[in-house]
């Protein structure tokens, strides 16, 4: 039996490198960010609002990948398995590495012709992001097929514990290439370095995944019952093995042919309400921001990229300790907790920050309200997207949630350099307006958690099907 649980957890792992190279993709830019501004930006001698515009625009635009990848996730990983999806996610990762690090290759050289250049960078940015789209979708609901449900919750959520391990290792990269460099160096050649360092997961991730086996689940739906059958002879005893057949067979009779709708429009709401809120609460700008962020906080560049460090080491701890929770305590009572904390941590550090009482206490706001997401809407939100949804319509409506979560998050991205720079909500609120903003969203979100959405602790993925299904 321990055979049979430690190929499981082998397994996931390997999955869940998905999540790592999710977490490296969209935070690498964080260490990057000041660099490109004045490689790519200051040259062009653009006025406030438009360089700020471009500027986030430089920094989200692999989140348009992200939609992309996202919304065509379902379609991949429904037709060609999850195994498949998740290697092409790999390859997209691989491309965009070296892609980024050099933009201009084949082209220009360096410093000519720079809107095109430009251009290049931001395509081979949006390639990668339609692999962390890929893989977002593609890795929760992997684990969450060949997961027994006692250990689901837990099993899912060390995705989000290697997003988290991804960010934070991006961070540690990127602080040894920046530390003791001068500031021209770094807007040369640092930033291509930071970009360049993920194509060595990214090679791992396609490596082990030769030797991963499909979705179970997905063989049976199907009619691949032999294969299915062997798989998971490799997770389950006998009896277990024919319980997992007998499930998911019956569930798929019940609704043949299903389309997206076929178990009514709640569960599509909840799906997206989870993910839209996960990045309304702000999230995606501390961890894209961090340097930023504390370098407002009055801090020089290696100063903010050590407690950019420090946001990394919270993030993993407290998402070690959901992981130990999830399945005991339960996915509803960790996302209200988290949202209250989020809500006011991010409230008082608007406030502190708009009474210019930046210090030791702004930091503080931002590791408990980081703590909080840790604790709650970062691995938990994922654990109820890879389970709430039915087996016939599981990677089609996934497929609608994430690609959601990812127009959220590039919203978000993109207007708070807006916010942030603009002069006349820095003259008024100094920096404070936009993190009031989010503490609303994450009090709004405790009370969406608290109306809407079921409880799945130790239920089958078929059992939570009938919670939705029609009379």
């Amino acid at each position: 039996m321990a055979s049979k649980q430690n190929y499981l957890i082998g397994i996931t792992l390997v999955a869940t490198l998905g999540g790592l190279l999710f977490g490296y993709d969209t935070a690498v830019i964080s260490g990057a960010v000041s660099h490109l501004e004045a490689h790519f930006i200051k040259p062009l001698g653009l006025n406030e609002l438009a360089a700020n515009s471009l500027l986030g625009f430089l920094a989200s635009s692999a989140l348009i990948g992200c939609i992309i990848g996202g919304a065509s996730a379902g379609f991949i990983s429904g037709k060609y398995g999850r195994r498949k999806a998740l290697f092409v996610a790999g390859i997209l990762f691989f491309i965009s590495a070296i892609g980024s690090t050099w933009p201009e290759t084949f082209t220009s050289p360096t410093g000519e012709n720079a809107n095109f250049i430009i251009t290049l960078f931001i395509i081979y940015r949006i390639i990668g992001g339609i692999g962390v789209g890929v893989a977002s979708m593609v890795s929760p609901l992997y684990i969450s097929e060949i997961a027994p449900n006692n250990i689901r919750g837990r099993l899912v959520s060390l995705n989000q514990l290697t997003i988290v391990l991804g960010i934070l290792v991006v961070y540690f990269v990127n602080y040894f290439i920046a530390a003791g460099q001068d500031e021209s160096w770094l807007n040369e050649y640092g930033w291509r370095y930071m970009f360049l360092s993920e194509s060595v997961p990214a090679g791992l991730f396609i490596l082990f995944l030769l030797k991963a086996p499909e979705s179970p689940r997905w063989l049976l739906l199907k009619d691949k019952l032999s294969e299915a059958r062997a798989i998971l002879s490799k997770f389950y005893h006998k009896d277990g093995v024919e319980m997992v057949i007998s499930d998911v067979l019956a569930s798929a009779k019940k609704t043949p042919n299903a389309k997206v709708l076929s178990f009514g429009s709640l569960v599509i709401i909840v799906g997206i309400l989870l993910s839209v809120f996960q990045q309304f609460i702000g999230i995606n700008v501390v961890l894209y921001y961090a340097p930023e962020i504390f370098k407002s906080l009055g801090n020089d560049s290696d100063s903010s990229l050590i407690q950019t460090i420090i946001v990394g080491v919270i993030n993993l701890l407290f998402t070690i300790v959901a992981i130990y929770t999830v399945d005991r305590l339960g996915r509803r009572p960790l996302m209200i907790i988290g949202s209250i904390v989020m809500g006011f941590a991010m409230i008082a550090l608007g406030t502190s920050l708009h009474l210019h009482q930046v210090g030791v206490a702004s930091l503080l706001f931002m590791l408990l309200y980081i703590a909080g997401f840790a604790l709650s809407w970062g691995p938990v939100t994922w654990v109820l997207l890879s389970e709430i949804f039915p087996n016939s319509i599981r990677s089609s409506a996934m497929a609608i949630a994430v690609a959601a979560q990812w127009i959220a998050n590039y919203i978000v991205s993109a207007t708070f350099p807006i916010l942030n720079k603009n002069t006349y909500l820095t003259e008024h609120f100094n920096h404070g307006f936009s993190y009031w903003l989010y503490g609303l969203m994450g009090l709004l979100s405790a009370i969406i958690v608290w109306k809407i959405v079921p409880e799945t602790k130790g239920k089958t993925l078929e059992e939570i099907e009938e919670f939705w299904r029609k009379d």
